[in-house]
């Protein structure tokens, strides 16, 4: 790892408080411990120390995300769509929660973002998957200090416009086929298919990532254009609402101010956290899940008055093995939070020095290997806090009417997104070679541009190409 990098990911680390990287020398007494590290896990422990502003926002929202909860085992039997939740949400300003103050939103940090994005995941984690592209469009506008039109979609989002995603495609080779074509003077037509297009369904923007011959561009094409349509055919047994099927553009009539940006094939902002942001999203759904798997195994067994192998009434509560599976439950829930905090944090120093004009390239690749190493931990054990569960209860804690099995396979779904053995690989790479992974995408979009594509024959795509893709996505959204 270069000394830059490294000294960057300390630089990051020391200026946020509470980083698990401060100096050994200092020692920090009970009662002063940093807040994102007493506050975990807040809606069934002690109430948590939140800043007056982060207060105000959960008192905000908590009653909408308790809401989504009451309802989320009913959505998840009858597979109905989350359209009443994202309303709610859309209603309360929700989607405005980056904007900035000045301009109408409520100007939360990144920290206090993703930790209302972790109690929505505990409410139901379809929610903030579903909303991951609208926020990653959002943090794109905030950081694009040359855009002209940045103050035109703040206002749009403060009226409270949506923002879905139709950048991936059902291809083996990672190129990008949907087509941007000149029609009338300064009219545009688009044509292709996209799937994996999260929120869309929901949305009234869809950021989609196109072609005009050899040059890439970045669209934000109206949802009620005529020749837009959007399929529910996401089959995914995990995060089954969250509406990731296909787009269908056909003659999709758009104008020059859709363009967002326009650039070469492998020339991708390097100057940008995005990929560390998106991953950050299905680190917060995970510990929410984590959260939520407490929650249900707390009340579980609160509420049970016997024990298989005890005669007679009993109160498994007061059981060391219970108790001891239920502290287990609560260090893992723990552990999460303080990942999506950590990495949080990270991102937002990195953001506040990018508007400082302080920013540099080891800034970026901190927050990237920071997201990375995070989800090599957070996905073992979520997954194994959603089997764990299951300890604390007999056949009763299989009941098609509890729904405790939604937590594994939406755990194990968001698990599978952006594959962690190539990140793993990735982190492995940074600390041996110096090779951030920016500098790795760039290196394979190479490789992969100068090697003949294979024709799609219906398989899966290559787990490499698979990858690429996902990159490509994230960084368009930039």
């Amino acid at each position: 790892m270069s000394s830059s990098i490294s000294s960057s990911i300390s630089r990051m680390s020391r200026s946020i408080p509470g980083s698990p990287m401060r100096p050994a020398s200092t020692s920090i007494s009970a009662s002063r411990l940093p807040i994102q590290y007493v506050t975990m896990v807040a809606t069934f422990q002690a109430h948590p120390i939140l800043s007056e502003s982060e207060r105000a926002l959960r008192d905000r929202f908590q009653p909408i995300f308790d809401e989504i909860r009451d309802g989320a085992i009913a959505r998840e039997q009858s597979r109905e769509l989350a359209f009443e939740s994202v309303e709610r949400l859309r209603k309360a300003g929700f989607l405005a929660l980056r904007i900035p103050r000045e301009h109408g939103g409520s100007g939360a940090t990144l920290p206090q973002l993703f930790r209302l994005l972790v109690a929505l995941g505990e409410a139901d984690s379809n929610l903030p998957q579903i909303l991951r592209a609208h926020f990653a469009f959002v943090e794109g506008r905030l950081n694009a200090l040359d855009d002209d039109n940045r103050e035109l979609w703040y206002a749009r989002v403060v009226d409270g416009a949506l923002f879905g995603a139709a950048m991936a495609e059902r291809t083996a080779a990672t190129e990008t086929t949907v087509t941007l074509t000149r029609s009338d003077g300064d009219r545009w037509t688009l044509n292709g298919d996209k799937y994996y297009s999260t929120g869309t369904i929901y949305a009234n923007w869809i950021v989609a990532a196109a072609r005009d011959g050899e040059t890439r561009v970045s669209l934000a094409v109206p949802r009620d254009r005529p020749g837009v349509s959007v399929v529910d055919d996401w089959d995914g047994f995990g995060q089954r609402l969250t509406g990731s099927g296909t787009t269908r553009f056909r003659d999709v009539h758009l104008d020059d101010d859709h363009v967002i940006r326009r650039f070469e094939a492998g020339q991708h902002p390097s100057d940008t956290y995005i990929t560390a942001f998106y991953q950050t999203f299905h680190l917060a759904a995970l510990a929410g899940i984590a959260n939520a798997v407490l929650r249900d195994s707390i009340a579980f067994v609160q509420a049970k008055t016997r024990t298989f192998g005890v005669p007679g009434l009993s109160e498994p509560r007061h059981d060391p093995l219970v108790q001891r599976v239920v502290g287990r439950l609560s260090s893992l829930a723990f552990s999460a939070n303080a990942i999506v905090d950590q990495v949080s944090a990270t991102m937002q120093a990195v953001h506040e020095a990018r508007l400082a004009g302080t920013s540099v390239p080891a800034d970026y690749a901190a927050a990237d290997i920071q997201a990375f190493q995070g989800q090599q931990i957070a996905i073992g054990q979520v997954l194994e806090a959603t089997t764990l569960l299951f300890e604390v209860g007999g056949a009763s804690a299989v009941s098609e009417s509890r729904r405790l099995d939604r937590h594994w396979r939406n755990a194990r779904t968001l698990a599978s997104h952006n594959p962690a053995i190539q990140r793993e690989r990735a982190i492995g790479d940074f600390y041996l070679n110096d090779k951030t992974p920016d500098a790795a995408w760039r290196e394979a979009f190479e490789k992969t541009s100068t090697e003949p594509a294979t024709p799609h024959t219906g398989g899966q795509p290559d787990v490499g190409d698979v990858v690429l893709a996902h990159a490509a996505e994230e960084r368009d959204a930039a």
